[in-house]
């Protein structure tokens, strides 16, 4: 009988009980092993609230797994063994256990698959099932599509989780319920947000933790309420479904100023890390419907995101290969402003977006795709920093997700795998989601001259920049007829206007 000892690792966003690592071990024989090391925490500059969320959920989680009867290797980030990487780690357990082998569940992000493939010691990596949808599955369906649209595969997501289905058609008749929710924020906000969770002891010494190694860093670490443990993770779920769901299809791309969390669930951050499972957080907002508790167009445009969207990103980063973060189709260039680090700056969306991501390392996804992805593309910014930036700074933000997320959708520089066309926009959709333009020192209702909204005067520079590649684009046709309706001086004035607002932000200036 072998009796050799295998390593199991698990990393810091596979914390689920029936992780495939965990199914595939022998509770008898294998030591698992999870580790806080430098190399993971500081690829990139991570937010601090990030960083916590992470190592507190793990110190949780393995003391778990001891509780039910694991060998439980844990190494802290100041432990003075500390190898400082996750090979590292493997080795110095390896040696210290007899261990010739190692199983693992594939990560999510194609650096550390490589840095697992690369070790000394036979892995094991099983595919994470903790998707609905398998890669042979996504590449199955990806196979001859000239165009990989979200939309007919999140419709065989939901032939195959039954879920919104009367027999074989889609409840209410329709697929998709996107028309119903877009309207403005209403003037009354009637939910408090996402419950805010106490830091428990564990929690507060890897907050000190944290302080003391990372304080430097992007982003406000304490008050810090995320939850960081399965039940906690339930009750953020629940609250949603009770309190916000109802209303959360109609207002899911509103923006206002003092609301930062408006009707969004602000559970990505536990689904993301493995406290949450997606099937049943789906399951838990068909049975609101169902029960009358919320209506269908929030229902459906909240299992949408899960089993649609979220399922879809991760289909197309697998399918694309390492070079997918790195890809630059537009050849934008520009750096990243310094607004986007907290300097000052006159447009009030933006300012909110970056206050709020630097407070709670969160924004909902249209503050992310409509203000700043939108004025990072228009400005011409370079992607790879575009990318650099929401993988620090978001809580949920893990590269499989991240990256199609930032370099597809909202960057267009996959040149289209993802969009059919650039989220670019002027003020004017700013100002009809939201209410930052009441409070702007710049008006959106100027097209030129002082104090027009840089938004109205880069979205025209970058369909002009940009002609070559999308005056064809059957989706942006009306745009270049409008442009060119315009009278000869008024599009020159634009232009003009634009490119001294691109030299003030390339000086560094205040915008």
């Amino acid at each position: 009988m072998v009796t050799t000892p295998r390593l199991i690792l698990i990393l810091g966003d596979q914390l689920t009980q029936t992780v495939a690592a965990l199914k595939a071990a022998d509770k008898a024989r294998d030591v698992v092993v999870m580790a806080e090391v430098a190399d993971e925490a500081s690829y990139v500059q991570h937010h601090p609230k990030k960083i916590a969320l992470i190592f507190a959920a793990m110190r949780k989680f393995a003391a778990r797994l001891r509780e039910a009867g694991w060998d439980v290797r844990y190494t802290e980030l100041d432990d003075t063994e500390n190898s400082g990487s996750i090979p590292g780690e493997l080795l110095r357990r390896a040696g210290e256990t007899g261990a010739q082998r190692v199983i693992a569940t594939e990560p999510g992000e194609w650096r550390l698959i490589g840095l697992l493939n690369d070790l000394p010691l036979p892995v094991t990596l099983l595919e994470d099932d903790r998707f609905i949808a398998s890669h042979k599955e996504f590449d199955a369906w990806a196979k001859g599509r000239k165009a990989l649209r979200m939309e007919y595969f999140y419709r065989e997501m939901r032939r195959k989780t039954g879920l919104l289905m009367d027999g074989d058609q889609p409840t209410g008749g329709q697929w998709n319920y996107d028309h119903d929710n877009r309207k403005p924020a209403p003037g009354d906000i009637d939910a408090d947000g996402p419950p805010r969770f106490t830091p428990d002891p564990v929690t507060e010494e890897v907050l000190d933790l944290v302080e003391a190694r990372f304080g430097n860093s992007f982003g406000t670490l304490r008050p810090f309420w995320f939850g960081t443990d399965a039940e906690q993770a339930q009750q953020a779920l629940d609250a949603f479904v009770t309190h916000a769901l109802p209303r959360f299809g109609d207002y899911q791309d509103a923006m206002l100023a003092g609301h930062r969390f408006l009707y969004h669930s602000v559970i990505s951050v536990y689904l993301n890390i493995g406290l949450l499972d997606p099937l049943d957080i789906c399951r838990a907002v068909e049975d609101a419907y169902r029960r009358g508790h919320a209506p269908l167009n929030a229902a459906e445009g909240f299992i949408r995101q899960i089993i649609g969207w979220r399922e879809y990103v991760r289909g197309i980063y697998f399918l694309e290969g390492p070079d997918y973060p790195s890809r630059n189709a537009l050849g934008q260039s520009r750096d990243l402003p310094a607004a986007y680090w907290g300097a000052p700056t006159d447009m009030a969306c933006l300012s909110a977006a970056v206050e709020q991501t630097r407070d709670e390392a969160y924004a909902h996804h249209i503050q992310r795709l409509m203000v700043t992805g939108n004025f990072a593309l228009l400005a011409g910014v370079d992607p790879g920093q575009v990318h650099d930036w929401y993988l620090r700074v978001y809580a949920d933000a893990f590269e499989w997700v991240e990256a199609p997320n930032t370099v597809g959708m909202s960057q267009f520089a996959d040149g289209g795998i993802i969009a059919s066309k650039p989220y670019v926009s002027s003020g004017a959709y700013i100002d009809r989601m939201s209410d930052y333009c009441k409070t702007c020192a710049y008006s959106v209702k100027q097209k030129t001259g002082q104090g027009a909204c840089p938004f109205n005067l880069l979205y025209w520079h970058f369909l002009v920049r940009h002609r070559d590649r999308f005056d064809g684009n059957p989706r942006m046709g009306n745009m270049y007829r409008t442009w060119e309706r315009m009278d000869a001086a008024r599009r020159d004035t634009v232009l003009k206007d634009a490119e001294a607002f691109l030299a003030k932000l390339d000086a560094g200036q205040r915008v």
